[in-house]
C-alpha cells in the first residue's frame, strides 16, 4: 500500500497538485459530519486526494458517500483513486451492477419528472410549474449535471408569487454556482436575490447570514480578501447551522473569518470586528486555536500568533476553499506582524528578529530583504552590524509640507475669485461651458469663458 501511495501522489505533485504528509488535527469522521449535500463528497474526495495520512479512509468514506447519491461519475471518480491507493480495498472493486441499477433508475426518474412538468404546462398551473422544475432542477444537481440543474432553477423565475419563493431560487442558484467554483456568478446572484434581506424577521436573518457566508466564499475565491472576511465575520451565530451547511460550516465561517482577518486587518479592526463581536466571538468558541492566534497579534505577540497559525497549517491545506489561498494568507500575515513588530524600535539586530520570528533555520536577512524591495517594509538592513533600521517619518516635516499644501491651495482659490470679481465688475459675462468666447449681443457686452480661470 506504501508504494502504491507514494507512486499516486508522486503523480499529483508532478500535475501541480498539493500533497500533506501531516497529520491533521482534526478527526475525519466528526469533521464530515458538520456537512450536508455534496460538499460532503466534495470535500472526502479533496482530502482522499491531498493527505497522505487520510487519502485511503477519505476515499473509502467517499465511495460510500456517493453510493448514496445518485451521482455514478462521483462514484467512479473515487473508485478509481481508492484503486490506486488500496486496491485490495473492498470498496476498490467497481460495483457495475449498482451503475447499472442507478443509470436506469436515472432516466426512469428524468422522464417522470419531465412529463410530469409537461403536464403542469399544459394545465398552466403557475405553481405546480414552478414546484416541477425544483423537483427536475434539484433531480439534475443530484446526479451532477449542474449546468441543466441551474438553467432548470433559471425556469423558476417566471412563477414565482412571494419574495420568499424568490429568494429559495436565488440560494439554489447560488449552491450551484458555488459547487462549479463560480465565483462571479455568485456575486450576480446574490446581488439580484439576496441583499434586500432585513434582519428583523427570522427567516430575513437566515437569508443575510446564507448571504454574508456565499460572499465570503466566492470573494476568497476571488482574492478580494478584505470584503471576504467582513462577509464572514458579521455573519450571525444565531441562525442555525443547517442554513448554510450545504456549503460551510460554522468552524469554516470561524476559520475562513479569523484567517482572513489577520491578513487583512489591523490590531485596532481585529478588536472591534472580532474580538468585541459577540455574534463571531460563538463562531471562534469552535475553532478556540484561532481566537488565541487573533489574541495574540492584537496584544503584540506576533511571532506566538505565528507558530499558533503554522500548528495547524495542514489543515487548512485540506480544505477545498482555502487551499489555494493559504500560502500567501500566511505570508501577508507573517509580513504584518514583521512590520508591526518594528514598529516601535529604532534599531533591531538580525539575531534578536531570527529568534522572533524564524529559530533555528535560515536566515530571516534574506526575507526582509524583499520586504524591503517590494515596498512593503520602509527600513534598512546593516550588514556590518547585523541589525535593521525602521525608516520612520520626520512627523515636523510631514505637518510643514501638509501646511504648504494647503496654503498653495488657498492662494490659488482667492487668486480665482478675484479674477472673477474683476470679470463682473467690467460687464463681462462668465460662461463655464468650455466654448470659445463670443459677443453677447443682447447685453452688449463680451461674453467671455471662465472655465479654465474660476474654481
Amino acid at each position: 500500500m506504501e508504494r502504491n501511495k507514494l507512486a499516486y501522489f508522486t503523480a499529483i505533485e508532478n500535475q501541480g497538485g498539493v500533497v500533506v504528509r501531516e497529520t491533521p488535527k482534526f478527526d475525519l469522521d466528526l469533521y464530515i459530519q458538520n456537512y450536508k449535500g455534496r460538499t460532503r463528497w466534495e470535500r472526502l474526495y479533496h482530502i482522499g486526494r491531498t493527505s497522505v495520512p487520510l487519502c485511503v479512509d477519505a476515499l473509502k468514506a467517499a465511495v460510500q458517500e456517493a453510493k448514496s447519491g445518485s451521482d455514478v461519475m462521483r462514484y467512479k471518480y473515487a473508485v478509481d483513486s481508492l484503486r490506486q491507493v488500496a486496491p485490495d480495498e473492498p470498496e476498490a472493486l467497481l460495483d457495475q451492477d449498482w451503475i447499472d441499477t442507478k443509470n436506469k433508475e436515472i432516466r426512469n426518474t428524468t422522464e417522470h419528472l419531465q412529463a410530469e412538468l409537461q403536464g403542469y404546462k399544459n394545465n398552466l398551473i403557475k405553481e405546480s410549474i414552478r414546484m416541477g422544475h425544483e423537483d427536475l432542477g434539484k433531480h439534475y444537481e443530484a446526479i451532477g449535471d449542474l449546468e441543466t440543474a441551474m438553467d432548470s432553477y433559471w425556469k423558476m423565475r417566471p412563477d414565482v408569487s412571494s419574495a420568499d419563493q424568490l429568494a429559495d431560487i436565488g440560494k439554489l442558484l447560488i449552491r450551484i454556482a458555488i459547487e462549479r467554483h463560480d465565483w462571479k456568478t455568485v456575486s450576480n446572484h446574490l446581488s439580484k436575490h439576496v441583499n434586500a434581506a432585513n434582519d428583523s424577521d427570522p427567516k430575513a436573518k437566515a437569508l443575510r447570514t446564507y448571504s454574508k457566508i456565499a460572499n465570503g466564499i466566492a470573494s476568497l475565491g476571488q482574492e478580494r480578501y478584505r470584503e471576504a472576511a467582513f462577509s464572514f465575520v458579521w455573519a450571525s451565530a444565531d441562525v442555525p447551522p443547517s442554513v448554510y451547511d450545504k456549503i460551510a460550516s460554522p468552524n469554516d465561517v470561524a476559520i475562513y473569518g479569523g484567517l482572513l482577518a489577520l491578513a487583512t486587518m489591523d490590531r485596532n479592526e481585529l478588536q472591534t470586528n472580532l474580538l468585541d463581536n459577540d455574534s463571531f466571538r460563538e463562531f471562534l468558541q469552535r475553532e478556540p486555536h484561532i481566537r488565541r492566534a487573533i489574541t495574540q497579534f492584537v496584544n503584540g505577540r506576533y511571532a506566538a500568533c505565528i507558530e499558533i497559525l503554522e500548528s495547524y497549517r495542514p489543515d487548512y491545506l485540506l480544505d477545498i476553499y482555502l487551499q489555494k489561498h493559504v500560502h500567501k494568507l500566511y505570508a501577508d500575515i507573517r509580513t504584518k506582524s514583521i512590520v508591526q513588530y518594528l514598529k516601535p524600535f529604532s534599531c533591531v539586530r538580525l539575531e534578536t528578529m531570527q529568534k522572533a520570528f524564524n529559530g533555528p533555520g535560515p536566515s530571516i536577512e534574506d526575507e526582509l530583504f524583499m520586504m524591503i524591495r517590494e515596498g512593503k517594509l520602509n527600513a534598512r538592513i546593516d550588514s556590518i552590524n547585523k541589525s535593521i533600521l525602521p525608516i520612520s517619518v520626520d512627523s515636523r516635516q510631514k505637518m510643514q509640507s501638509a501646511t504648504l499644501e494647503r496654503f498653495g491651495n488657498y492662494e490659488k482659490q482667492a487668486l480665482d475669485r478675484i479674477r472673477r470679481m474683476n470679470i463682473i465688475a467690467a460687464d463681462l459675462e462668465v460662461k463655464g461651458t468650455g466654448k470659445t468666447a463670443a459677443m453677447n449681443p443682447i447685453q452688449g457686452g463680451m461674453a467671455v469663458d471662465d472655465s479654465a480661470a474660476v474654481a
